[in-house]
């Protein structure tokens, strides 16, 4: 508690800094999410505080980050697409998930998988982190050119027969559910059909149209109607944020040029009394617990979610230790990354209780806090209860800020979080595999493969299959590089220094082998060809195991195959300098002493090379 107060003046200053930086990005990646700014505003002030009480870096803020919200923003779309395209009937769904999200993350840190986070390759993360800026810049190309595909009344027409057909389905389905679908009378469907008003196929239609056009890919396809439904204020709005954002860094980067950019731009709009479009009014009064999470509670609704659950929180643990990493290196302090997750996971889950959206540690607001003199916990905590009392003081205010100027921001923002040091370093990267007669980089490969998967298939998915064929191609290269040092030579090709006696008579009649490195899955195709090797004289065979430190499961079986083989072929094995783990291993399923008796092994090739003499 003492060291909490130790620097009261650098973490208030520091706090309050952090928290008008904040304020612009929450605000955005809250109408991003698809939630509205509210969901943002209560995400940046619950995990900010949670996380620094409970969290292991002292100077670390938390909030809604790019990565994050750009994951929140496929779970809101699904789920509100599975609901009828009702915000307020899927709520409690979205934030149940946040909620378990918030849970996992809890989990990650007290089983102590903190540490294990920086081993996910760099590839992964750098096409995920383009991803996320390319996400953001498609998605809001829409707003800030004041295009909205629901609004676009002859588009929604277009979807008025598939929106009939939705409803009909729908109403079979609730027939079926209450047992009264019958195939030969379809009395009670015609009767319910004859409630269908043009109003639902409307809203229907409008929640087709928005899913049309939802994500990088539907953005995409809406660009060309949008190019020809410019609304120029909403543009010019947008472009003039752009413009103070970058153009007033320039100038200094003590003052956050994106609250520069909100209050100028939203000043200007409101003064000229434009007829522009308000971000949703932010409600005033002491957030509320979203009691219906619990009251409406579905493991139906969830488990499909589960998955990107987790995944949800494995990217704000990855978030968030990154950030604790840049902040050691400033501080020249130590992050505890298991306490770290538990104070993400607390975070997250208190925030969606309330209606926030997750977060994690965001960089450039730790940076900020860190320059403005936060040094302890207070600083997150501070950075909270500021953005807390803004929102209950300046809530009706903030409500007119024009949706553009938002867009503007988060258009910043996907420039910005672009991994261009991952972008450069493509044409310089050693091309290590080959596809027929095209070489490529493996790194780069899997980059693009994150990045494209991510961008116009799914956020969730495309991390795992990166993973996947980042650890298949790294245990490739561990197994060739292994397997060249575990080579199969015979005697007369090379011969260790004690071999040099071995006696002429018995070199027709015994084969040596040695085998150099650990037996696995990588090298398993090399150690098999000493089928091919051991000549149709040899009656004995040495392996001499002094450098095989280890053996796996693939290795064993290899093994154990090629004994039954020799032994077919009547041929007597020894084991030369066996070592524990091996020996270990091949007495788990009888290799020891069902092909290889304990009398057949020996401790120096001296000792064997005694025993053939005597039995030969």
């Amino acid at each position: 508690m003492k060291k909490l107060f130790s620097n009261i003046k650098g973490d208030a200053f520091g706090g309050i800094t952090a928290g008008i930086v904040a304020l612009p990005l929450a605000l955005a990646f809250g109408v991003s999410s698809g939630l509205g700014p509210t969901a943002g505003l209560y995400g940046a002030i619950f995990i900010s505080f949670f996380a620094a009480l409970f969290g292991g870096t002292s100077t670390q803020i938390s909030g809604p980050t790019a990565p994050m919200t750009a994951v929140s923003m496929v779970v809101i779309a699904g789920i509100i697409a599975a609901n009828d395209g009702d915000v307020t009937k899927a709520l409690p769904a979205i934030l149940t998930v946040f909620v378990l999200a918030g849970l996992f993350q809890i989990g990650l840190g007290l089983i102590g998988l903190g540490k294990y986070i920086r081993y996910i390759p760099y590839p992964v993360v750098s096409g995920f982190m383009t991803a996320i800026g390319l996400i953001i810049l498609l998605t809001q190309i829409l707003p800030s050119v004041g295009y909205y595909p629901k609004e676009d009344i002859e588009f929604v027409s277009k979807f008025n027969t598939q929106a009939q057909e939705v409803i009909l389905k729908n109403i079979l389905k609730e027939e079926a559910g209450e047992g009264i679908l019958v195939l030969e009378n379809f009395e009670e469907t015609n009767r319910r059909g004859k409630l269908i008003s043009s109003s639902d196929i409307t809203t229907e239609s409008q929640t087709l149209a928005a899913k049309e056009t939802s994500g990088a890919l539907g953005a995409i396809k809406a660009i060309p109607r949008a190019l020809q439904f410019i609304n120029w204020l909403e543009l010019l709005l947008a472009l003039g944020t752009i413009i103070i954002i970058y153009g007033f860094k320039r100038i200094t980067t003590k003052v956050p040029s994106t609250l520069v950019a909100l209050i100028v731009m939203s000043g200007i709009a409101v003064a000229f009394n434009l007829e522009y479009r308000t971000i949703q009014e932010i409600p005033g009064g002491i957030p509320q617990i979203k009691w219906e999470i619990f009251t409406t509670f579905s493991l139906n609704n969830i488990t499909p979610y589960i998955f990107t659950a987790l995944t949800l929180s494995l990217l704000g643990a990855i978030d968030s230790l990154l950030t604790s990493v840049v902040a050691d290196n400033m501080t020249k302090t130590k992050h505890k990354p298991n306490r770290e997750l538990i104070g993400q996971g607390i975070g997250n889950s208190i925030a969606a209780l309330f209606g926030g959206i997750p977060g994690a540690g965001a960089t450039i607001r730790t940076v900020v806090n860190i320059n403005a003199g936060g040094k302890t916990k207070l600083s997150g905590m501070i950075a909270g209860i500021m953005l807390l009392i803004i929102m209950l003081g300046l809530g009706p205010i903030a409500s007119k800020i024009p949706a553009a100027v938002l867009a503007g921001i988060l258009i910043t923002v996907g420039i910005g979080v672009m991994d261009y040091k991952g972008l450069k370093a493509i044409p310089f990267l050693p091309r290590d595999i080959k596809f027929g007669p095209i070489k490529l980089s493996s790194e780069v490969l899997i980059m693009m493969i994150v990045l494209l998967l991510s961008t116009f298939w799914n956020l969730v998915y495309a991390v795992g299959i990166g993973l996947v064929i980042a650890s298949l191609m790294f245990m490739k290269k561990i197994g060739d590089l292994t397997a060249e040092r575990s080579d199969v030579k015979t005697l007369k090709e090379e011969a260790w220094d004690d071999e040099t006696s071995f006696p002429e008579s018995l070199k027709e009649k015994v084969f040596i082998k040695h085998i150099k490195g650990p037996l696995f899955f990588g090298s398993t195709s090399d150690f098999q060809a000493l089928y091919l090797q051991i000549p149709d004289t040899a009656k004995t065979v040495i392996l001499r195991l002094g450098r095989m430190q280890y053996m796996d499961q693939s290795g064993l079986y290899a093994m154990e195959d090629m004994l039954q083989d020799l032994k077919r072929k009547n041929v007597e094995v020894l084991f030369v300098g066996l070592l524990p783990q091996p020996k270990y291993m091949m007495e788990r399923i009888d290799i020891i002493p069902d092909f290889i008796p304990e009398e057949h092994i020996f401790k120096t090739f001296k000792k064997c090379v005694s025993w053939i003499k005597e039995n030969n």
